[in-house]
């Protein structure tokens, strides 16, 4: 399986300690360089992130600007271009995005999408992690989570 992430569903899961999910659920995933700068540029987290990347967990790659990712630059930022920009080059099984317009973006191009809540939906529906505790655990490290996603996900990890 080949997952194209870009900067949100890995730094967050660095914050909450939670990066091997990645690993459990998708096994190695690739960045562009231009996500991979965005993810070392602070402090938080980044030793996180490093290490999981020595680790095999992470694959930094520098693709050539594309005509598409160009487009996708007028509305999205450099890290979201460049991720959905890769993913349909590549034609990657999954991209891993948090933002609405870029989760938009990849859907219209027939990417499969799935985010930091979904991944820990899906840790959680394996018994690896208790999603209430974990999404608590996002917003305190101050990563928005709407009431009403709050709640659907946690409806949905009780079926």
């Amino acid at each position: 399986m080949t997952v194209v992430s870009n900067t949100s569903p890995l730094l967050n899961l660095a914050l909450i300690e939670r990066l091997r999910l990645i690993d459990a659920q998708f096994g190695e995933v690739v960045v562009p360089t231009a996500v991979w700068n965005k993810l070392t540029a602070g402090f938080d987290g980044r030793d996180r992130i490093e290490a999981f990347r020595d680790q095999g967990g992470i694959r930094v790659v520098s693709p050539d600007p594309t005509d598409l990712r160009i487009e996708f630059e007028r509305e999205l930022d450099h890290g979201e271009a460049a991720a959905i920009a890769y993913a349909i080059d590549i034609d990657a099984d999954r991209v891993l995005i948090d933002e609405r317009e870029g989760r938009a973006t990849a859907t219209r191009h027939d990417v499969p999408v799935t985010g930091v809540v979904g991944i820990l939906l899906q840790a959680s529906s394996r018994g690896k992690v208790d999603l209430e505790t974990e999404l608590d655990a996002l917003r305190e490290a101050g990563f928005w989570i709407s009431d009403a996603l709050y709640e659907r996900a946690l409806e949905m990890d009780a079926e």
